[in-house]
């Protein structure tokens, strides 16, 4: 398999997990979570990492990738319910786009719920903790093997 290069992006207040609401999103810090992600796939791809509590950040950083990614795993933090700006980067892109969520969102308060990016991700995974970042990469790894 090509060289194959995956972008996370993570957006606000994910640089404090380990500290925020231990008791939803466990004790492990976000270099936890990318060294986690980097051995998981070692070997089969590469990791760019990257966090933002800046939505322009996000857009920008998203806009950078229509080149140089080959996929998207993306938690966009509150961004999820409302940043349209987030989405309609997203939507341009034309590689595998997963959306995850530590926490299960759909069995927390009713207005995150909702996500705006969802419909021009390819798949969302929510409530897997780390995991769900891990099943992420290995979508996006089978959906590019099979384009091959």
């Amino acid at each position: 398999m090509r060289n194959v290069k995956i972008l996370v992006i993570n957006g606000p207040n994910l640089d404090m997990l380990g500290k925020r609401n231990p008791e939803v999103y466990g004790k492990n810090t976000l270099a936890d979570l990318e060294n986690e992600i980097s051995e998981y796939i070692k070997g089969r791809a590469e990791a760019e990492f990257f966090q933002s509590a800046c939505e322009g950040e996000i857009v920008k950083k998203l806009n950078d990738a229509y080149n140089n990614a080959d996929g998207v795993i993306i938690n966009a933090g509150a961004y999820t319910h409302y940043s349209y700006a987030i989405r309609d980067a997203l939507e341009i892109l034309e590689i595998p786009k997963i959306e995850v969520h530590i926490s299960d969102i759909h069995k927390r308060e009713s207005f995150r719920h909702i996500s705006v990016i969802e419909d021009v991700c390819d798949m969302q995974i929510a409530g897997y903790g780390f995991k769900g970042y891990l099943m992420a990469a290995d979508e996006i790894l089978e959906r590019i093997k099979n384009e091959i």
